[in-house]
């Protein structure tokens, strides 16, 4: 957790933040709406709800949609069957979503700039709301799913994931920390130039991104969150342990030198390497390992039929 800050000032530094960075964020994160793409969200999905996945979703809306990576996915898929609904504190991030969903050719949702403890929705709106990389960046979680579970129909499901685990963030920092360390001798190998200097928007975006992320999860609090909000049961799964040391281990190293001129192999092999190990990770400790240990937190509940 940060420094203690009011709600209204986290408020606005993940809206400045995510407004500049919305221009660069696909490119910066990967974010891909083929087929890897689209494997990797329903992967997530349906290890939270199963064959439940295959029966679609006819009204569904997105909390902190970003550039669309995870609802604009499970679109194409024919996951969300009716109308998609995408929020996001950022009118930047919603742009760039809007831009991907024209050339993907989809015109079936429509973006609102909303705050997730304020939905400007009517009660049981949505048989679906999702989210993921968002709870993280909220400062008033009781408020919010309160707000979930009020959008929901009943019997309708939330689920939730790419949420940072208090103990995998930690674990993370060692081949952040080992990235740094092996950064010159990886680019020296490679004939890779050291990054240059940031641009003024580049700096802004990176002195404001270590002031967005606002909580680090434990299961057991978001199980508690969810309940409080009148959802009496819900599922916390743990995701990426190996593949996240690779990835941060990758990221820092790539990110160290300038861009041109890391080899095309070498990107080869580390996203390929990445892709191996999450199947490592799923088939042999997800099922094994308790969910604390993991980087990545995936959470679903169902409202209730009688609520």
């Amino acid at each position: 957790m940060q420094a203690l800050r009011s709600h209204e000032q986290i408020r606005d530094v993940n809206t400045r933040y995510h407004d500049v960075a919305a221009a660069t964020y696909d490119a910066k994160w990967g974010i891909d709406f083929g087929q890897v793409g689209q494997s990797q969200v329903l992967g997530k999905v349906r290890k939270l709800i199963g064959p439940e996945l295959d029966t679609g979703f006819a009204q569904a809306l997105e909390i902190g949609a970003g550039t669309g990576y995870f609802s604009l996915n499970l679109l194409r898929a024919g996951v969300i069957t009716g109308e998609l609904t995408c929020t996001d504190i950022s009118s930047g991030m919603l742009s760039v979503l809007s831009g991907n969903a024209a050339r993907l050719g989809l015109d079936n949702l429509h973006t609102v700039q909303s705050d997730a403890e304020a939905l400007p929705f009517e009660d049981g709106s949505f048989d679906l709301v999702l989210g993921h990389a968002i709870l993280h960046h909220i400062p008033d979680l009781d408020r919010a799913f309160r707000e979930f579970h009020r959008v929901l129909r009943p019997g309708g499901r939330v689920v939730f994931a790419g949420e940072p685990s208090f103990i995998g963030d930690r674990l993370a920092r060692v081949p952040k920390r080992a990235a740094i360390a092996c950064a010159p001798l990886w680019r020296g190998l490679l004939g890779a130039a050291p990054a240059p200097e940031s641009d003024p928007a580049e700096h802004e975006e990176h002195e404001l991104e270590g002031e967005v992320d606002i909580h680090a999860f434990r299961p057991r609090d978001l199980e508690l969150v969810a309940a409080a909000a009148g959802f009496p049961e819900v599922t916390v799964r743990g995701e990426e342990l190996v593949a996240n040391w690779f990835g941060w281990f990758n990221r820092g190293l790539e990110a160290s030198a300038v861009a041109d001129d890391v080899p095309m192999w070498w990107r080869r092999y580390a996203f390929r390497g990445y892709l191996r190990l999450q199947k490592l990770d799923e088939r042999a400790l997800e099922p094994h390992l308790p969910p604390a240990l993991f980087y990545n937190l995936l959470l679903t509940a169902r409202r209730p039929l009688s609520s």
